[in-house]
């Protein structure tokens, strides 16, 4: 048996007694094809090239109406010595560094202290950077969420997940759902690929995780033709996605009192899917009335990742929202930037003309 065959067997990928011949293809029935999830490379390149195009003549000049704008940040003046520290070694020098850097520069510790504190705000992102990818990944979650929603709203197996089950793997594979599968592949491929120069947050890592397990969890589904678990999987977490985004939209344009309240409709909607809705629903009913088979633990490993993934971000969401609703607090994003604040930024400048 040849590597390919061996990695295909049907016993890894079907249910006991089911093999590939009983989901041969005809004229009029379309089953899962691996190959066709090949396409996730051009749909990944396209929607990036979507991407740019919607930023900068749509969101950029949008935003700018809603009067979304950069502020003015200090400049730094040339210094290799110091950039060839920032670059290679880091972006805030400790004590030590900083004495030996000003005695390499000729400069006073205090000069030096100061270019790496403006250096640093060099490099944060820019405000209308910001509302341009919120603003795309609004538009994606929510065509995405309502097309998934519309799909799904008049099958009987969307409300009564036990009928997920039925005939399964004989579950022929509906044309929409083949592309709806094939839109959030390329979507996710699409945001690894740009993770380097998006905005970068708090929880890089953890979004690296995120959406490497949710490949994952797309392929193996659409290969074992897992597509009425998966898309319901999907939804549920579409939910909330794009209320998330525009709330973020409203911050950048300090719309504070809409802002907070479509935030909290969002944690609301948030922890109802991700910590009720899905492991009490949807995954209950996979691990209790499924017969599990080789591929699906892969699935339970990946699945029992995001749900760990809900838990962290649910207590950072729940803090925030004891935040805006207790103590008035203004509201920020939980996955804030890494680099200083907006605050500190104005600070500098304030210095500056003094």
């Amino acid at each position: 048996m040849g590597l390919s065959e061996g990695f295909w067997h049907h016993e890894y990928w079907l249910p006991p007694g089911a093999t590939w011949e009983d989901m041969k293809e005809s004229v009029d029935t379309h089953y899962p094809q691996p190959q066709d999830l090949l396409l996730c490379i051009p749909g990944a390149l396209f929607l990036i090239v979507v991407r740019c195009i919607f930023e900068r003549a749509i969101a950029l000049p949008l935003g700018r109406k809603l009067g979304v704008s950069d502020k003015l940040r200090p400049k730094v003046q040339p210094n290799a010595t110091l950039e060839g520290f920032y670059v290679l070694l880091g972006r805030t020098p400790k004590e030590g560094d900083l004495i030996s850097l000003a005695k390499q520069s000729d400069l006073p510790v205090k000069k030096v202290e100061t270019w790496f504190r403006h250096r640093r705000a060099q490099d944060r992102p820019r405000l209308t950077k910001k509302f341009c990818e919120a603003s795309w990944r609004f538009v994606f979650y929510f065509t995405s969420f309502f097309s998934g929603l519309a799909l799904l709203y008049d099958k009987p197996w969307f409300w009564d997940h036990t009928m997920c089950w039925l005939k399964f793997p004989q579950q022929p594979l509906p044309p929409a759902f083949g592309w709806y599968y094939l839109l959030e592949l390329s979507f996710y491929c699409s945001l690894v690929a740009t993770l380097p120069f998006d905005v970068k947050r708090k929880d890089f890592k953890e979004q690296i995780i995120h959406h490497v397990a949710t490949i994952t969890l797309i392929f193996v589904s659409y290969c074992a033709n897992l597509i009425r678990f998966g898309m319901i999987v999907m939804l549920v977490h579409d939910a909330s996605d794009y209320i998330l985004e525009l709330a973020k939209m409203l911050h950048y344009m300090k719309w504070n009192w809409v802002c907070d309240a479509v935030f909290i409709v969002f944690a609301v909607v948030f922890v109802i899917s991700r910590l009720v809705i899905f492991p009490l629903t949807t995954y209950y009913y996979f691990v209790t009335k499924f017969q599990l088979f080789l591929v699906t633990y892969l699935i339970n490993i990946f699945l029992m990742i995001l749900q760990l993934l809900h838990i962290f971000w649910s207590c950072l969401i729940i803090k925030m929202l004891f935040g805006v609703i207790l103590h008035g607090m203004r509201r920020k994003d939980a996955r804030s930037d890494t680099e200083e604040s907006d605050r500190s930024e104005t600070e500098e400048l304030t210095k500056n003309r003094e």
